[in-house]
């Protein structure tokens, strides 16, 4: 049985992504993002309850207030069947009048408490994470076209990094679509994801290099041994992906409240890296590498 044919379909896997990630920056534009305090400044609350209590009690509490993004975190947990005795709330910032409305709400669903600390957390917070992390990205990107075109050649560092970009989108549209809260969490996140997705985009560029050194004559057919290259590795990048998956779908269900979002973009981010690794990476260094060679042809 013939294998399909990945390599040759480059310009649909390019339409595919196109049709997701136009409109999500459209919606980007119009929409935005949820910006959670570390972003926007809000309210630090530490309480000692005298009793120990839940995060799901904490939260029930707050909701009626227009508190439902707030974060909510036990001391020594973060899951919401524990409980503590601590508690650290992170909200929008609040007007004095909301303040006491929410604090007489908590002690009267919840118990009594001592108020530890209470903090507000400039904007500007926000800022510096936003360019420390573009900063982080971009530095990234820079080394590792750097470091692959010493080791293969500079198309494979350009098709991994742009491959990179593409997963840095999907997840950021994703993210304003369904409104889930972008904070420090968030960051760390498409590190993680870019950390990720580049090791398997590296796999197969690593077995494109061998087959084009070993069994790839003057005049061969570049998508046949595309093709033979990413079926070569498809086995390994399925297992590790699936492997990955399970363990975060794991962290998304059982993690916590306060981990939701994050294991949310890893879900979102290895997906689409495992994607972009077999059917974007791929057929953009088959692009750059048939533009040079048209471009020799006509000099």
């Amino acid at each position: 049985m013939n294998k399909f044919d990945i390599a040759s379909r480059g310009k649909l896997w390019f339409i595919i992504s196109a049709l997701i990630i136009i409109p999500g920056l459209i919606c980007i534009g119009v929409k935005g993002f949820n910006f959670g305090i570390d972003f926007t400044g809000g309210t630090i609350i530490d309480l000692k309850f005298e009793n120990p209590v839940t995060v799901s009690a904490v939260r029930d509490a707050i909701k009626p207030y227009g508190l439902d993004g707030a974060t909510i975190q036990l001391a020594g947990s973060d899951s919401d069947i524990a409980s503590s005795e601590s508690v650290m709330i992170r909200t929008a910032d609040m007007e004095e009048e909301q303040r006491k409305e929410v604090m007489a709400g908590i002690k009267a669903n919840v118990g009594d408490y001592q108020v530890m600390r209470e903090e507000k957390v400039g904007a500007v917070i926000g800022s510096e994470l936003i360019l420390n992390a573009v900063e982080a990205l971009v530095v990234s990107w820079l080394l590792i076209i750097a470091y692959v075109a010493y080791r293969f050649e500079w198309r494979f560092g350009v098709s991994a990094v742009l491959a990179l970009i593409h997963d840095i989108i999907i997840v950021l549209v994703v993210f304003s679509l369904t409104g889930r809260q972008v904070d420090s969490s968030f960051v760390a996140a498409l590190l993680t994801i870019v950390g990720y997705s580049i090791n398997d985009t590296i796999v197969i560029f690593d077995r494109i290099r061998e087959n084009l050194r070993l069994h790839f004559s003057k005049n061969g057919n570049i998508y046949e041994l595309v093709n033979k290259s990413i079926y070569q590795t498809l086995r390994r990048s399925l297992y590790t992906v699936f492997t990955v998956l399970f363990t975060t779908f794991a962290l998304y269900v059982f993690g916590g409240e306060t981990t939701k979002d994050f294991a949310f973009a890893l879900l979102v981010g290895f997906a689409s890296g495992c994607y972009s690794s077999i059917f974007i990476a791929s057929p953009l260094w088959i692009y750059f590498k048939n533009r040079d060679e048209k471009k020799k042809r006509v000099k």
